[in-house]
């Protein structure tokens, strides 16, 4: 059909258009439960892995060391034909929430853990000197306080997340990826390599670029925002 340069080539991709927008439409979707997913099991894990406890904090270096340390391809098919061999396949979409969900929800865990670290252990001893259990500590006086040093690097575990997405190709799923690599190879649709995946990338890039510079702002602002509090107080 031709490369870069070929008008029918992007003809062709202009003509399916709605085949692209399908698949971001279900990376987006992916992207969304996986990260709900993601945020119940980081604030549960980063809780346990600050609780004090020393088995409470052992289960949570187990999730997240193993996670961390295994890939998350691996992990998705190994979740996918472990579900379809034991005949309770949950279908491709919601296998690849799952995995994403699990997989990155060891790393906002540490992100939750180091934000929670980060306020002084005084704040904690003076809550719990008026009364507050663990759990009141951490949602009425610590939590609060770790908001602006979790936010920036939970939004580039978001942009990770989008990208990510594109391992459920390797199961036949139904992601942007895939159905880009369907569409080049397609019966009457194959050959337009080029413009094809360059519409994916754009697409990808259209998603991810704001969050990106989203976070990169948010963390500069902060920056300053804690270097004029410690200039007026050293004033």
């Amino acid at each position: 059909m031709g490369g870069l340069f070929s008008p029918q080539a992007w003809a062709m991709v202009w003509a399916y258009r709605a085949t692209f927008l399908h698949g971001l439409g279900n990376t987006v979707q992916l992207a969304a439960v996986g990260l709900v997913l993601a945020l119940a099991l980081g604030m549960c894990f980063g809780l346990l892995s600050t609780s004090g406890k020393k088995p409470l904090t052992a289960l949570a270096r187990v999730y997240v060391e193993f996670v961390q340390n295994t890939p998350l391809l691996l992990q998705m098919c190994f979740l996918y034909y472990l579900l379809a061999f034991s005949g309770n396949s949950l279908g491709i979409l919601p296998t690849g929430m799952i995995a994403l969900g699990v997989y990155h929800g060891a790393y906002l865990s540490e992100v939750i853990r180091a934000g929670i670290q980060a306020i002084p252990r005084g704040q904690s001893e003076a809550a719990q000197a008026q009364g507050f259990g663990y759990l009141g500590r951490m949602y009425y006086v610590i939590l609060p306080q770790s908001v602006k040093i979790i936010l920036p690097p939970m939004v580039n575990q978001v942009v990770n997340l989008i990208k990510n997405t594109s391992c459920l190709y390797i199961v036949g799923g139904a992601d942007l990826i895939s159905v880009t690599y369907n569409f080049v190879t397609g019966v009457n649709t194959g050959g337009a390599y080029a413009p094809a995946y360059i519409v994916s990338g754009l697409l990808f890039f259209v998603v991810c670029f704001p969050l990106s510079t989203l976070a990169s702002v948010w963390e500069t602002a902060l920056k300053k925002r804690d270097a004029r509090t410690t200039a007026a107080r050293v004033k």
